[in-house]
């Protein structure tokens, strides 16, 4: 797709996931024409980009249907990603990586580490710390040397808590000291098993490897559980507000 068909794609998509259109609404080319000022042709790939992702359906006629993203839908696409990112860190021992793929898992590690010692959860923290994690996890996922993973992976990363790296805040939540401090934990957590799949996948140890990180992205569906308990009428647009955005470049992981 054009950097205009795509462009239009993610907006879409985005209004489709923060709920401005309604399950079962109808969308035509004619009308995202009028609404977003462009051509047939941008708008017609993008709908079809959004009808593979499952966001929208051919309806009788002309148009489109918008398909319900529940957050059981989200759950499921977590633990499936679960198991792809377990099965890549597994890959990655049994056939080795290169030194640089292991420095900048490694350089990701150390970065977090000195992010959360900061003791603090601003944004600027939180995307930096969001770059360094995204850089750990596509870091195993391209070095796996098995292309259809991470291919699986991209087809379910435009719904949220899905991206390759995500990361989930409750942003009421570390507004306070004592509940900043308890994120904290969480995220020295994380980033302990961060370094536990790391020193598997150096050593070679397969199982090792594979067990740690199915344990760390299983995490993703423990906090959205735990949002649950807090919310029992949690929705996606409840879940897209836990996730960080991500920046518009990517931080170095050099910068403070």
């Amino acid at each position: 797709m054009s950097s205009i068909d795509s462009a239009l794609a993610n907006t879409i998509r985005q209004d489709i996931i923060g709920g401005s259109y309604e399950h079962g609404a109808r969308i035509t080319e004619a009308k995202l024409c009028d609404w977003h000022k462009v051509s047939r042709t941008p708008v017609r790939l993008a709908l079809r980009r959004l009808e593979q992702e499952g966001m929208i359906r051919k309806g009788e006629g002309r148009g489109y249907i918008v398909e319900e993203i529940t957050v059981d839908d989200i759950r499921q696409a977590v633990q499936v990603r679960g198991h792809l990112e377990s099965l890549a860190a597994r890959l990655m021992a049994q056939t080795g990586s290169s030194p640089e793929t292991l420095d900048r898992m490694a350089g990701a590690i150390d970065r977090i580490d000195a992010l959360i010692a900061l003791g603090r959860l601003d944004d600027k923290t939180i995307r930096s710390m969001h770059a360094a994690n995204v850089l750990f996890h596509t870091s195993i996922l391209d070095g796996c040397k098995n292309s259809y993973v991470k291919f699986t992976c991209d087809q379910i990363s435009h719904l949220p808590m899905l991206a390759a790296g995500s990361m989930v805040f409750d942003r009421e939540a570390i507004s306070k000291q004592q509940d900043i401090e308890k994120s904290i934990l969480r995220l020295k957590i994380g980033n302990s098993q961060h370094r536990i799949i790391y020193e598997a996948i150096e050593s070679g140890d397969s199982v090792r490897a594979e067990g740690m990180m199915r344990e760390h992205s299983n995490t993703m569906i423990e906090y959205i559980e735990t949002f649950e308990r807090l919310n029992t009428k949690l929705t996606v647009s409840d879940l897209v507000s836990y996730s960080v955005q991500e920046a518009s470049d990517m931080e170095s992981l050099g910068e403070e």
